[in-house]
């Protein structure tokens, strides 16, 4: 039912609540007071209604967009703490020297089931007295970098060690600004 001045457009079932088509209220004289053909009340209430369905799809769209970005930071939010827990179990390996950040440690497994690190590789040992179970580098912030990612690791210090330089020389901006960010 439409209100009074009103004019309800397609029926809307199964839709979002949508007030009803409002049209300018007029004086009872003059231009306004005029009644209009009953077409243009249609083909007005139409372009209501698709307004409607342009503004429910883009903020539909929008959702998804950000549900996305959810699904995306659920991921981020796994691997670190997936990481944070393998350099915590690393922190615990049996170890008999002090660990200097920077350098590359080899983890190996005696008989007994111990895990213990050292500075000698598989290659430096001839023939291992023990499972070899991998190699790590400690990094500066105290996580470990296994030897297989130490190559792209690197590379990403490596340019966020650049942009951290050049950081100096980006122009004040109060809005975001990723010139020269990318080569």
């Amino acid at each position: 039912m439409a209100e009074a001045g009103g004019v309800e457009p397609g029926g809307g079932a199964g839709r979002a609540s949508v007030p009803p088509l409002s049209l300018v209220e007029g004086s009872s004289s003059g231009r306004a007071a005029r009644i209009g053909d009953p077409g243009d009340l249609v083909a007005l209430a139409r372009q209501v209604q698709q307004a409607d369905d342009f503004i429910r799809a883009n903020a539909c769209n929008k959702l998804t967009i950000i549900a996305e970005q959810i699904r995306c930071l659920q991921e981020q939010a796994r691997k670190v703490l997936d990481e944070a827990n393998r350099d915590a179990d690393l922190h615990h390996v049996a170890c008999n020297l002090v660990k200097k950040p920077g350098n590359i440690y080899y983890m190996y497994r005696r008989e007994s089931g111990q895990r213990y690190f050292s500075i000698l590789s598989p290659k430096e040992w001839g023939t291992s007295p023990h499972e070899f179970l991998g190699a790590y580098k400690l990094q500066h912030d105290m996580s470990w970098t296994p030897l297989e990612d130490l190559e792209r690791r690197d590379a990403e210090i490596n340019i966020l060690e650049k942009l951290l330089s050049r950081q100096a020389a980006l122009p004040p901006c109060t809005e975001p600004n990723f010139q020269g960010l990318t080569k």
